[in-house]
Parts: structure tokens; C-alpha cells; sequence
């Protein structure tokens, strides 16, 4: 494993006038070009760590964690958006050029998001597991303006005792990955977090529609898909959402579910250190 010499956490303070707490708290370790790691929802940045351990070579690595998960104090809704502006915000203070993503789930909706804001900065995006609009696979038909954050299934959601929202924690943990050592580490990070951020920043992840901006993402792109339920069906869905992007690599990964990382890892570092390598 690599040593670091220098690690920073860095917090990126939104809305002082409010005083709200920061959307992202970042970890910058390493030297060399930048790269963005952002996890997916309720995810600590640390779930990058092992990855950063295999890059073949030295960069300086961003980890990312978001309000209301990983201990992190919450903030007020939309969610999403203020997580975007900030990282951006983060992004220009810092003056990062020839910027690299790595964006899981949500992380890579948020990887799409910023290069389509900034291209010119984003140099290259591996998005793992990620569809630009999740709503039209889960919710077929459903236009954005009717995802409300009031609605009976949220409503369910906050009533929940401990017990009950653990066992729905627990199933969701279950269907992630085919990992079973990793299923309680999912778990966790599910119980940790804030319920309304859980709650509403979910409804926020099923109001996005990225297939909008995708023809303003310049960057090179690689595509990491979970071969699930199958192949053929994971593979079509992906074709079809990531038509306008247009320098795009797709390649499903067999045997896993949505956490990649976690089911195929040396699979997973093999793809991501030969993409880089051409950068």
C-alpha cells in the first residue's frame, strides 16, 4: 500500500450568511494530477481508499464525503444541487486543472454534472455503476415535476422505528452486492446516516434527468457497468442512456452487482489503472 506524506481535510464551508454546515468535507492526500473520488449515496470517501491504494500511479487524491452521511451534520434540501455547486465552488477555489473523476452511483451522476458545468477543467471521468437518469428504469413514465418530497412513501420511510428501518436497511445492503463480507459495511453506513437526508436526498437522486446535458461532457469517458440482473439487459440500458456522450468506453463487469469495487475488485483496478493510463 502506498504511504502518503500529506493528508488535509478540508472543509468547504456553503451558505455562511445561514450558517449552514458544509455539503462536502474533502481529504486530499498525494501529489500529481488531480483526481475527484466521489462515492455514492450514504458512502463515506473512504470507501475509495482501497482503489487509491492500487493506482499504479501517483496523483493527488480528493476524497469526497457528503453532508449527512458518514457522521457528517446535514443540510437543508435540495441536497443534491448544493453538493454539485460546492464541489464545483471547491474545484475554481483550488484552481485544479486537467481534473480526473471517479464517481460511484451518485458520485458518477455528480461526475457528469460538473464536467457538462466545466469541461474545459474535467480532463477524463470513470463513472462506476451509475445511470444519468435512474427514474425512467425504477419509475417508467414519471416526469421530474411529479417527484415530490412529500409523498406517502417518504412519509413511511420517516416513521420507521430502528428496528423496522434496519431491516429494510439490511435488505437493500443485501441486493448491492454479492459481497457477503461487505453487506454489514453497507449496512452501517445506511444507519449512520441522517434519515431526512436519506429520505429527501433520495428523492433529489430521482428527480435527475443527466441525458440533457450529456452533449456538453467533453471529457473521455469510461463506463463501468454491473452486469446485473444480466448482461444483455444492463448493457442495453446503458447504450441507450449514454447516447449523447459522446467520447464514451463502456464495459459491463461480470459476477457483480452495484458495488464493483467490492465484487470484482482487481477487475475493477485492472480497467480504472489502464484507463489512466492512457490520460
Amino acid at each position: 500500500m502506498k504511504n502518503f506524506k500529506i493528508t488535509l481535510v478540508l472543509f468547504v464551508i456553503a451558505n455562511l450568511s445561514f450558517g449552514q454546515a458544509p455539503a462536502i468535507t474533502i481529504e486530499v492526500s498525494g501529489n500529481g494530477n488531480p483526481i475527484l473520488f466521489l462515492p455514492g449515496f450514504t458512502n463515506p470517501g473512504s470507501i475509495w481508499n482501497d482503489t487509491v491504494a492500487h493506482l499504479e500511479n501517483e496523483h493527488q487524491n480528493h476524497l469526497i464525503s457528503y453532508a449527512g452521511f458518514d457522521s457528517n451534520e446535514p443540510i437543508e434540501m435540495p441536497w443534491y444541487d448544493t453538493i454539485k455547486k460546492e464541489l464545483i465552488s471547491y474545484i475554481k477555489e483550488k484552481e485544479l486543472t486537467n481534473v480526473i473523476i471517479i464517481g460511484h452511483s451518485m458520485g458518477g451522476n455528480l461526475a457528469i454534472d460538473i464536467a457538462a458545468a466545466i469541461p474545459n477543467t474535467i480532463k477524463s471521468l470513470v463513472i462506476v455503476d451509475s445511470i444519468p437518469c435512474m427514474r425512467e428504469l425504477m419509475m417508467p413514465g414519471v416526469s421530474e415535476s411529479q417527484i415530490k418530497y412529500d409523498n406517502p412513501y417518504n412519509q413511511q420511510m420517516l416513521a420507521m422505528n430502528e428496528t423496522q428501518f434496519k431491516q429494510t436497511a439490511m435488505m437493500m445492503a443485501q441486493n448491492m452486492t454479492n459481497n457477503k463480507e461487505k453487506v454489514d459495511t453497507l449496512l452501517d453506513w445506511i444507519l449512520k446516516a441522517d434519515r431526512e437526508t436519506y429520505v429527501y436526498g433520495y428523492t433529489d437522486l430521482l428527480k435527475l434527468d443527466l441525458r440533457k446535458v450529456l452533449d456538453k461532457v467533453t471529457a473521455k469517458t469510461l463506463i463501468l457497468g454491473a452486469a446485473f440482473p444480466n448482461i444483455d439487459v444492463a448493457k442495453s440500458n446503458y447504450e441507450k442512456q449514454y447516447v449523447s456522450l459522446s467520447d464514451k468506453t463502456i464495459k459491463m463487469i461480470p459476477d457483480s452487482k452495484h458495488f464493483i469495487m467490492f465484487d470484482q475488485p482487481e477487475l475493477f483496478y485492472q480497467k480504472v489503472n489502464a484507463f489512466l493510463a492512457n490520460e
